[in-house]
């Protein structure tokens, strides 16, 4: 059986969580954090963490370009909450923040509210069985979806897991559960290419 090699973007944020639920599904988690890291991995994962520093770091580390390109020729990635923003083409606000630009979405930073008006609910996620409980915090929620973007999870009405080709990104934070089924996704999509 071949082991699967899982990149986790290690600039900022849940990066330890990601790569324990990942090793316990038997991949081996390379953290990256310069260009050069992400030679030889299957899949990436970019963590939840705070997006407008995530993006600063991966401009300072010259990665913004490499993950691009890597993301756009048919890595199989999963980004959750800052992650997503970080993958989307933009965001709601004035101010202009580092994205990669490679998910068809419009995304709404901060939407679900402050830290304190964080909240966890039980969502029906099309292709997984059963409810996956999700932890929103400071989460984004997202506005537009492109043509080609399917919507797998909703919250009054606003998509908070997506798929576009080789990329799901949730709103949530699928890896402080203790549930790997968002990480099987990734996962599925690598045996599958």
């Amino acid at each position: 059986m071949t082991i699967v090699r899982v990149g986790v973007l290690a600039l900022q944020g849940d990066v330890r969580e990601h790569a324990a639920i990942l090793e316990s599904l038997g991949a081996e988690v390379v953290r990256v954090r310069v260009p050069a890291d992400l030679g030889g991995i299957d899949a990436l994962v970019i963590p939840g963490g705070e997006s407008t520093t995530i993006g600063k770091l991966a401009e300072r580390y010259g990665m913004v370009e490499p993950l691009r390109q890597a993301i756009a020729g048919g890595l199989p990635t999963l980004g959750t909450c800052a992650g997503m923003i970080f993958l989307a083409g933009s965001t709601t606000a004035s101010r202009p923040q580092v994205q990669l630009g490679v998910l068809d979405v419009v995304v709404q930073r901060n939407a679900f509210g402050r830290q304190v008006e964080s909240s966890e609910r039980e969502l029906p996620v099309e292709g997984i069985d059963g409810r996956v409980h999700a932890v929103f915090i400071r989460a984004p929620w997202i506005e537009k979806v492109g043509e080609g973007v399917d919507v797998l999870a909703e919250v009054d009405g606003h998509p908070v897991m997506v798929r576009e080709g080789n990329v799901i990104a949730t709103s949530f934070h699928p890896e402080l559960t203790g549930d790997s089924r968002v990480h099987r996704l990734l996962l599925e999509m690598v045996e599958g290419a």
